[in-house]
């Protein structure tokens, strides 16, 4: 969104904004007029709900689905409200299912349940099945309208039934290749069919498949098309039945969301789904509350560890100097850890079943960091305050950042064995993990060195 409101100059914003505010219709829709789709979405993602209404009707019939189709499906459900009833209709018999299907999670049931009576049967049916599948499952963001072959087709026969289907198909450019009972047997490319002489039976350039299950996951789906780089992957059932698409386009935009919702649990909120400016007060403070308080009530662990402690730190006061120096570099060394495996997971570079070879390199790395670290440490504090204080940072940034490492790397894996987001599981709560366990090792290793 940032990105498209750079395209904005501020001539435009101020003309846009200066029509909505003296609700000069004439005004705003030439303002309108030069800006492409991708300008008006971000005008959109940073109007009101009743400033989005009106820019929305001004629009022309013709860029208003386009313009439409671009919205985040939380924005689509706000405009949904804000329009009249036959607009609605028209917009919502227009999308594409899979377009439809993410508007319908966003709507009120009564709105969902009245929006689909009134589509025509087809678009009825091709919509109900996919909402047939699991909320998170790859069936219910692909596109069941697509042109498949026949292996046993020429290539004339394959070319003219993609021309008679160019109206209602998703995508032309990766076609299936489908036996009886439209089990899936290969893919083929419009290149190849052009390239092929006429008489050419399909089967002979047909390449091997890549395929997903329409009940898998929609991002490890997404992850596979982005990662084969083709420009379509075909959804199958659990008999290996074509019944869908996913194209390139929806493949990014699902990994997209996907980046956006692990960033937000890193960071320890919970993702707002909807341009930032679009969000109201109270969802802001919602997305955040919740992991604040969790977070808070987990930091007493450090404050009884201080509590415990406490004899030994006003022996030796300068102890206490180091604190904020030692539980950062611990939290700070867990999180790098964390965010590294769990961006390599999101990849499919690791998985659980790496766990052992996680933790050793992670150890390693730990290890490698401490040294360096502790060695500077105990150089520059042996020189400000005493060796024996020196000795103290020096071995607890080598145990500490040795651990942080290692559970850093450890928790993601361990979160997406048990079937957790990894996300979840980064940085704030490797962060308290650290602060608590890190004062622990710092004042043990202070007893033993100082004798205190």
């Amino acid at each position: 969104m940032t990105d498209m409101t750079a395209a904005l100059t501020e001539s435009q914003l101020k003309s846009v904004e200066q029509a909505l505010e003296e609700l000069d219709l004439a005004a705003l829709t030439a303002a309108l007029r030069p800006l492409s789709a991708v300008q008006i979405v971000a005008l959109l993602g940073r109007s009101d709900r009743r400033q989005r209404a009106v820019l929305y009707r001004v629009l022309p019939k013709d860029q208003a689905l386009e313009v439409f189709e671009r919205l985040d499906p939380s924005l689509q459900s706000d405009l949904v409200g804000g329009l009249q009833d036959d607009t609605v209709a028209a917009l919502f018999a227009d999308l594409d299912p899979d377009d439809r299907v993410e508007l319908l999670d966003e709507l009120p049931a009564t709105v969902a349940a009245r929006l689909l009576r009134g589509l025509p049967a087809r678009e009825r049916d091709l919509t109900a099945g996919m909402l047939g599948y699991p909320h998170a499952a790859i069936g219910r963001r692909m596109s069941p309208e697509f042109v498949s072959v026949r292996a046993t087709m020429t290539a004339a026969q394959a070319l003219s039934r993609v021309s008679e289907r160019l109206g209602d198909a998703e995508t032309i450019y990766t076609l299936p290749v489908v036996e009886d009972e439209r089990v899936l047997v290969g893919v083929v490319s419009l290149r190849r069919l052009l390239a092929a002489a006429p008489e050419t039976a399909v089967g002979d350039v047909m390449s091997e498949p890549h395929w997903a299950r329409a009940t898998e996951s929609a991002e490890a789906a997404a992850r596979r098309c982005a990662d084969l780089k083709v420009l379509a992957l075909p959804v199958v059932d659990n008999e290996t039945r074509l019944v869908g698409i996913l194209t390139v386009d929806d493949a990014l935009r699902i990994l997209e969301s996907a980046e956006s919702e692990d960033q937000a649990r890193i960071a320890g909120t919970e993702p707002l789904r909807r341009p930032y400016l679009t969000a109201s007060v109270v969802s802001l403070v919602r997305s955040r509350v919740v992991w604040l308080l969790v977070l808070a009530i987990g930091a007493t662990l450090t404050v009884q560890v201080l509590e415990v402690f406490e004899s030994t730190l006003a022996e030796v006061v300068t102890l206490a100097l180091f604190v904020p120096l030692l539980i950062g570099t611990g939290g700070n060394t867990g999180n790098q850890a964390a965010t590294t495996v769990t961006r390599a997971l999101a990849l499919g570079d690791v998985g659980p079943r790496d766990l052992g070879k996680v933790l050793l390199r992670e150890l390693r790395v730990g290890l490698a960091l401490g040294l360096l670290l502790g060695a500077l440490a105990y150089t520059v504090t042996s020189l400000i305050y005493q060796p024996a204080i020196g000795a103290v940072i020096g071995l607890t940034l080598v145990s500490l950042c040795t651990m942080a490492a290692a559970v850093g790397g450890a928790m993601p894996l361990i979160a997406r064995a048990v079937r957790v987001d990894p996300a979840v599981f980064s940085n704030p709560f490797i962060s308290t993990f650290v602060d608590a366990t890190g004062l622990l090792i710092y004042f043990l290793i202070a007893k033993a060195v100082l004798g205190i």
